[in-house]
């Protein structure tokens, strides 16, 4: 039998590239600033060439600690040159179904935003990104690809604030939850993903979002970033003819706030708490590189919201590159090794990247297919928003031919009638014994004989049961009325032991005491806090009748008396107990105790156990210390 799925089914396919890459980590240094080396002391790093730096040693300042990475980008380094040589080659993969991850690293003020945004003249990874993005669709589009193949080109845009996902595109959208679909794909449900078809449209929707992203000012940057931002460029390509491939890529460009030293920074109050969320979710980064390196089998990418949405980017299916971003002066001197040791065991780090290619199933016209399905908010990769009407196997009684025959293919008069005939009748055939929208011409023809012959043994199976039960039936009938007995209903226990249940056989009736319902009590007769209910045999009655059906009968009756006089003995030792009795009390402490004591000294002994509310005890306390007190009392 065909692989083939139904028509409401469409298959997610997952083919490995041939090579696992490594994490490319590069190393970019900011410009060493005066105003920020307060001693004077010149800058502590300084590069070696393009993959190596030193870094003065904090124990000794005549040794130094080189570094090795895949690039370093001295303070003289244009914004252009970094995306070039790092950024660029990852954005193909994106196109070729692929997912590809940027972000950037480091300690606060070290120029983070910069390298990720840059400014009018100076444009950064994400304009940069973008513009390629649409370049490279629209060659693929007019070359490579041609008319066959079509491009959609969504983005979403939240922040990580205080762990707490928000939506940047859609305000209303906030704290929304990290989901891992059944192909592990991370994704955020309700998720604003709008649709963009060129660089002009994506600025409409990205700069006033940037806007909206949460950033202060503290005593070591006056526009310091207090929350993680994530920018997702979705490109699904869409094939047009047959088989009707969709290949789906994601760019993820990953801002990354600051670690900082509240110390150094004199963050109070909220932004105290700012920073304290920053910092924990980086330390949390650190913690899934290391489990990474050491080959754990558990990994805590759900220890915080950060590193759940960079699983994909470290140790995931993505082309990561981590731009690491350092400051020269003495006063970041330990951020900075801390960033380059974090980098150091991040480049060590391996991904599995996959091309993500869906086929749409056979039996949909290719006229009908959505193009509108990336509409909605990152939804589940399965499914798809269906624009137009769908061809349904069961409500349509048309033949519905393969896709893989294009339209004007084919030609109704050059087939003979016998022959569709046939065919229609197959088709109607396997509709009505196999899964629905099963499609004939897409499915071999030694495939489809096993399928009839298959379809025709179990029809076969099921008569010769239905049969057997048929003559298992007209037996126990036969057997009933052979002994003057009518036939009696067939039933399991029957069918396994025929003479299990005999007609003399009587059981004779167990005696057990009947508890009638409680019924609902009068106004007068409402169970009041305190109150003992006993279980009593009811009172016989004169008519004889009666009498045998009421004798092992109970009812549930109140008894004052017991009640009363578990409350006395409450209620003495209240009046009379020292602390060690009083504590010997249900739900009386030490301090309740004491002050029971206090106020009999000056208002004398309680005349009823309710006056404990003048003591402050809350009316739910007092009932619970009744309900409480009676039981132990019962023990008593």
């Amino acid at each position: 039998m065909s692989n083939l799925p139904p028509a409401d089914v469409q298959p997610f396919r997952k083919m490995a590239s041939s090579h696992h890459p490594r994490v490319k980590v590069v190393v970019r240094l900011r410009p060493y600033q005066s105003t920020e080396d307060e001693q004077q002391e010149g800058p502590c790093v300084r590069g070696l060439d393009t993959r190596s730096l030193e870094l003065v040693n904090w124990r000794s300042r005549t040794e130094s600690m080189q570094y090795n990475f895949d690039a370093f980008y001295g303070d003289d380094t244009s914004q252009l040159e970094i995306y070039v040589n790092s950024v660029k080659p990852i954005l193909s993969h994106v196109l070729n179904g692929q997912n590809a991850s940027v972000f950037a690293y480091g300690p606060t003020g070290a120029g983070k935003t910069h390298t990720m945004l840059g400014s009018p003249k100076q444009p950064g990874v994400v304009p940069r990104s973008l513009l390629d993005i649409f370049r490279m669709v629209q060659e693929q589009s007019d070359q490579l690809c041609g008319p066959s193949w079509r491009f959609n080109v969504t983005m979403s845009y939240l922040e990580i604030y205080q762990e707490k996902v928000l939506d940047l595109l859609e305000t209303t959208h906030q704290d929304l939850a990290i989901r891992e679909d059944q192909d592990k794909n991370i994704f955020v449900p309700d998720l604003t993903q709008q649709r963009i078809t060129s660089f002009v449209e994506f600025e409409q929707f990205f700069l006033p979002a940037t806007q909206r992203r949460t950033t202060a000012s503290t005593k070591l940057n006056c526009r310091s970033s207090r929350s993680h931002s994530v920018l997702l460029i979705k490109v699904v390509k869409l094939q047009q003819e047959a088989p009707f491939r969709e290949l789906t890529g994601k760019l993820y460009l990953i801002d990354l706030a600051g670690s900082e030293d509240n110390r150094r920074t004199g963050n109070e109050g909220i932004r105290l708490k700012e920073s304290g969320a920053i910092n924990n979710s980086l330390f949390v980064l650190s913690k899934v590189v290391d489990a990474l390196n050491q080959g754990l089998c558990r990994i805590p990418y759900r220890d915080s919201k950060l590193t759940r949405l960079l699983q994909d980017s470290l140790g995931g299916t993505a082309h990561s590159v981590m731009i690491t971003n350092i400051a020269p002066e003495y006063k970041y001197y330990f951020n900075t090794l801390t960033a380059l040791n974090f980098a150091a065991k991040s480049k060590l780090v391996v991904n599995r990247p996959f091309t993500q290619e869906t086929i749409q199933p056979i039996g949909i016209c290719p006229s009908k297919r959505s193009c509108e399905g990336s509409s909605s908010s990152l939804q589940h990769p399965a499914k798809r928003t269906k624009s137009g009407e769908s061809v349904s196997a069961d409500s349509s009684e048309e033949l519905v031919f393969s896709p893989f025959l294009k339209p004007g293919e084919y030609d109704p008069e050059a087939f003979d009638s016998d022959v569709l005939e046939r065919i229609s009748n197959l088709e109607k055939m396997l509709r009505k014994h196999c899964k629905n929208g099963l499609p004939v011409l897409g499915t071999p023809k030694e495939e489809r004989l096993q399928l009839l012959k298959k379809v025709e043994e179990s029809r076969l199976q099921i008569e010769k049961l239905e049969q057997r039960q048929k003559q298992l039936e007209q037996v126990l009938a036969l057997q009933g009325t052979a002994v003057g007995q009518t036939p009696r209903k067939e039933t399991l226990l029957n069918r396994i032991h025929p003479g299990a249940l005999c007609r003399g056989s009587v059981a004779k009736p167990r005696q057990q005491a009947i508890v009638t319902p409680l019924q609902r009590l009068d106004n007068g007769q409402l169970l009041k806090t305190g109150d003992t209910l006993v279980l009593k045999r009811k009172e016989k009655l004169d008519n004889k009748e009666c009498s045998s059906d009421l004798e092992n009968e109970f009812e549930l009756t109140v008894d004052h008396e017991l009640t009363q006089r578990r409350k006395d003995y409450i209620l003495n030792i209240l009046n009379t107990g020292d602390l060690k009795q009083l504590k010997t009390l249900q739900r009386v402490g030490d301090k309740t105790a004491r002050l029971i004591m206090s106020w009999r000294e000056h208002n004398g002994p309680f005349s009823q156990i309710e006056e404990l509310e003048k003591i402050g005890m809350s009316l739910r306390t007092l009932s619970t210390f009744m309900r409480a007190n009676v039981m132990s009392c019962m023990g008593r």
